[in-house]
């Protein structure tokens, strides 16, 4: 029996199909028991591992345009910045997905992980999770609740990669299919913008796309390698990806 080969599971979101819906989001929460936000929460102290960003063109009627921007966590894969300041070693690179790994019982909620990621992806819990009652019956099993006082955030929902691997185990497979494992977001998603896939195997549409001359990854010249590649036909679209945009507001205008 081969051994298993390492993969890079990545995705390539198409800006330009996008609609802003908020299925992913939705979808996200769902699939990673993140709990109803308090009615005290705001911008900063609320939990989405999945946001959608609006921005603007910054130019007036009738020549304005807007984009939608999915914004989680995007894997960086070279002197990952969460990784280099936890000192709880709470954050790890697996070298087998290549998924940055949050794990909540190391963290002790420095948020030094915060301060250094520059996607702003990160989220501190600052409450237990609480569910209305009966909605705890509908969690899911496979995704344990994270704590107060932990930081956490996207994981290219781990759990779904856990139950892939289990079913090839099953079979007696090393190598799970790509359609066995796909996120929450991706699947929810009604326009199909979002792709994922293991950007290792150059037979992937994942891979087809990151590589194709419209996708662009957000503040590259950082050199932290993001797996989370965007993609689109307009070049301002393009000018952002070098720019914070992550800003509390709901819209954020660029000229």
């Amino acid at each position: 029996m081969t051994a298993q080969k390492n993969s890079r599971y990545g995705m390539v979101i198409d800006l330009d199909a996008c609609t802003g819906c908020g299925a992913c989001m939705v979808a996200c929460a769902v699939e990673n028991n993140i709990p109803p936000a308090p009615e005290s929460a705001n911008e900063r102290t609320g939990i989405t591992w999945m946001r959608v960003y609006k921005v603007l063109n910054g130019k007036s009627f009738p020549d304005t345009q807007a984009v939608f921007v999915p914004m989680m966590c995007q894997q960086c894969e070279h002197h990952t910045p969460c990784i280099s300041v936890c000192p709880q070693k709470a954050v790890e690179l697996d070298e087998e997905s290549g998924i940055v790994a949050q794990i909540p019982v190391r963290c002790l909620g420095c948020r030094y992980c915060m301060t250094a990621c520059p996607y702003h992806a990160r989220y501190f819990n600052w409450w237990d999770p609480v569910w209305p009652k009966g909605m705890e019956q509908t969690l899911n099993p496979d995704v344990a609740p994270r704590m107060r006082g932990v930081v956490e955030k996207c994981n290219f929902c781990h759990g779904r990669l856990q139950a892939a691997k289990a079913k090839a185990a099953a079979e007696g497979r090393i190598e799970i299919r790509p359609e066995e494992y796909q996120p929450a977001c991706s699947d929810a998603c009604p326009t199909n913008a979002i792709v994922f896939g293991d950007l290792n195997d150059e037979q992937s549409e994942v891979s087809r796309m990151a590589h194709q001359k419209d996708s662009f990854r957000l503040l590259e010249t950082l050199g932290s390698e993001p797996k989370v590649y965007f993609q689109s036909e307009r070049p301002w679209v393009h000018h952002i990806a070098e720019q914070d945009f992550a800003s509390p507001e709901k819209e954020t205008v660029h000229g």
